[in-house]
């Protein structure tokens, strides 16, 4: 033998020890259900979830069991995902806005052994409880409270179990290829399918996400994670914050822009994530109070594309840079981040705004590529268009409870996108394969059309869909809800098109609505709107 290093198995207990260890007096702030503001730090939440983790053993609760959270962004939610998983069980975030279905079908497809709550979900467990089949503790993330004892007479209380944990408990040695958390697909069509990560693919997930050319994360950070824990594991940045001993600032409930704005100036945050719709709210809040969010140096939006108008608005206005990151449940959710090569740093402005819109190009660890419809490789030249496929060290290979793997035969995972890649793997959605417009043998990307009609300042959020046309099968609408205090007419938003696209791939109407509905993450449903709006153009006569 010529030499060796240690062999350290990776696990999600290091990351609190580390935290705990080294960042102990740095702040996590955390907005709770009945709007108090509460400070505790890294130290004391290492030290929590030791203890929480002891106490679950003590209830019977053993390695692989399936441990469910219904709960906000808050310091007990953040305990518990390390308590659960460092303690050998399976972290299971639960969305609270799906059905009430959805939800006893989720909980008992996984034999969750345990519910944690937050009281303003009390009223989900009163009413599914009795369809939970496997479910044995239900434990309510605060201190002894006499309603939830006589909503919940066989309720634990999350205070009492770490007050009478275990202190002087340590982590078990685990393997890294043991299960640490499960999440579930939004479940659009169809019941929703459980993705189960490991303590491998998450830590290697974690060191990926906080490189520079990821979302570049430090300890000199205030992180602000408006995308829930119970949505991909928050991207992951609880874990990440973690691991480079940044401070986090937890919103609870409080989601839109106002309560946001406040934590933003109040706690002086450097770094925001969330989703499109979240990142209109905090605009308008903005603008409305006349705050400049000074310290907001970047923001992350994902899950859906956002608009070109709204990357510029932060950038010019608040002079905050904007990520675009893709991802989904099954990717962990890290896909790749909008961050520019050495090269595009000498781009002018207007050719370095073209490149961020995109979703930008993968880390180390993940591997992308698009195909044809007969499974053929297609250059990434910038211009082909096909199915988006993904392998990588964090990517799903089989979902939990299924035999059958999810992927091609060649071991890719269709990730159900349409896009494009250039040569340096800078990747564009175009759109979803199940949203394309196929109008006359010819697609038409709808992200495409959303992104110039919400360019109006008349329109909040604006869909695409493909309306039923009798010589054309679909030609494109849109669906648009007014921005407050506006009226633009239909043909105002329609001119916006003229020579931003083709004249074949214009709307032919536009339609206005009250609300555009969205999924339990934040994403339009657009087979609602097709449902409520695809035979517009048939009755109008076209």
């Amino acid at each position: 033998m010529l030499g060796s290093m240690m062999k350290r198995d990776l696990l999600i207990s290091e990351l609190i020890m580390h935290a705990g260890k080294y960042h102990n007096d740095t702040e996590i702030v955390s907005r709770e259900s009945n709007g108090e503001v509460t400070t505790s730090n890294w130290g004391e939440v290492a030290d929590a979830s030791r203890r929480l983790a002891s106490a679950l053993g003590k209830l019977g609760l053993r390695n692989g069991d399936r441990i469910a959270t219904i709960a906000w962004n808050n310091h007990r939610h953040l305990k518990t995902w390390f308590a659960v998983s460092g303690g050998g069980m399976v972290c299971h975030t639960l969305n609270p806005r799906l059905f009430p279905e959805q939800l006893i079908f989720i909980v008992n497809d996984a034999s969750d052994k345990a519910v944690f709550f937050d009281k303003a979900f009390m009223p989900l467990i009163t009413g599914t409880r009795d369809h939970l089949k496997t479910v044995k503790h239900y434990i309510y993330m605060g201190a002894h409270d006499e309603d939830v004892a006589a909503a919940v007479p066989d309720a634990l209380f999350f205070d009492d179990l770490i007050e009478n944990g275990d202190e002087s408990y340590e982590w078990p040695a685990l393997s890294e290829d043991s299960p640490c958390s499960l999440c579930y697909t939004s479940g659009t069509t169809g019941n929703p399918k459980g993705v189960l990560y490991f303590h491998r693919s998450t830590m290697l997930h974690t060191f990926s996400i906080a490189l520079p050319d990821a979302l570049s994360l430090s300890s000199d950070e205030i992180i602000l994670p408006v995308v829930p824990m119970f949505h991909a594991n928050a991207w992951g940045i609880p874990y990440a914050a973690a691991m480079t001993g940044a401070k986090l600032v937890m919103p609870g409930p409080g989601l839109d822009g106002d309560s946001l704005l406040a934590l933003i100036d109040d706690q002086n945050v450097t770094l925001a994530l969330g989703v499109p719709t979240i990142w209109q709210m905090l605009l308008a809040a903005a603008e409305k109070s006349g705050s400049k969010m000074a310290s907001l140096r970047r923001n992350v939006i994902g899950g859906s594309a956002a608009a070109p108008s709204m990357i510029a608005t932060f950038r010019d206005t608040y002079n905050c840079d904007t990520i675009h990151a893709w991802g989904m449940t099954e990717t962990s959710p890290l896909g790749t981040a909008n961050q520019p090569k050495g090269k595009h740093l000498d781009l002018d402005a207007d050719a370095m705004a073209a490149l961020r819109i995109g979703q930008g190009r993968p880390p180390f660890g993940i591997d992308l590529r698009i195909v044809d419809d007969g499974g053929d490789a297609l250059p990434h030249d910038g211009k082909a268009e096909g199915a988006l496929q993904v392998k990588g060290h964090w990517v799903v290979d089989t979902y939990f409870g299924q035999s059958e793997s999810a992927l091609t035969e060649d071991g890719w995972f269709d990730t159900g996108d349409v896009s494009t890649i250039d040569a340096d793997g800078f990747m564009v959605i175009r759109d979803r394969t199940k949203d394309v417009i196929k109008s006359g043998g010819e697609w038409i990307s709808s992200v495409d059309l959303e992104n110039i009609a919400v360019s109006h300042p008349g329109v909040a959020m604006a869909a695409a869909i493909g309306a039923r046309h009798p010589k054309w099968d679909e030609r494109p609408i849109i669906v648009a809800v007014k921005a407050e205090g506006a009226d633009p007419s239909e043909e105002e938003i329609i001119a916006i098109f003229t020579d931003k696209v083709a004249k074949w791939q214009m709307p032919d109407a536009v339609v206005f609505t009250d609300a555009i509905p969205l999924n339990g993450t934040g994403k339009m449903l657009k087979n609602k709107l097709r449902e409520q709006f695809g035979e517009t153009l048939i009755e109008r006569g076209v």
